[in-house]
């Protein structure tokens, strides 16, 4: 019963303040350094690729086709005519284009 009424003191509780939020701002720093940070710059690295694609670029959808490009068309540029191998040229959203192809992918996949 003395160690209850020796606890019951009249400062404040130890975890007032700043102190009871704190392990919340370190989780949400780290959250942000490992995650939405790199997140950020690899979607403005696949922006800035997509923005500077031209006429011969070899590339790989989203879906998985490899092809080079041959020529842009609608508003914008929005639609990509690729052509896919052995004369099949296909229209692809430029939305649709993961990114460029490397010269290894493309000749292991023609062979």
């Amino acid at each position: 019963m003395d160690i209850l009424l020796a606890q019951s003191g009249t400062g404040a509780p130890a975890g007032s303040g700043l102190a009871a939020f704190l392990p919340f701002i370190l989780i949400g720093i780290v959250f942000y350094f490992l995650i939405l940070r790199p997140q950020t710059k690899q979607r403005k690295n696949h922006e800035s690729v997509i923005a500077s694609l031209k006429k011969g670029d070899k590339i790989l959808t989203r879906g998985g086709l490899y092809g080079k490009i041959v020529n842009f068309q609608g508003k914008n540029d929005n639609k990509i005519v690729i052509d896919a191998g052995s004369g099949v040229k296909l229209s692809v959203a430029r939305s649709y284009i993961a990114g460029l192809a490397n010269n290894n992918d493309v000749t292991s996949e023609s062979k």
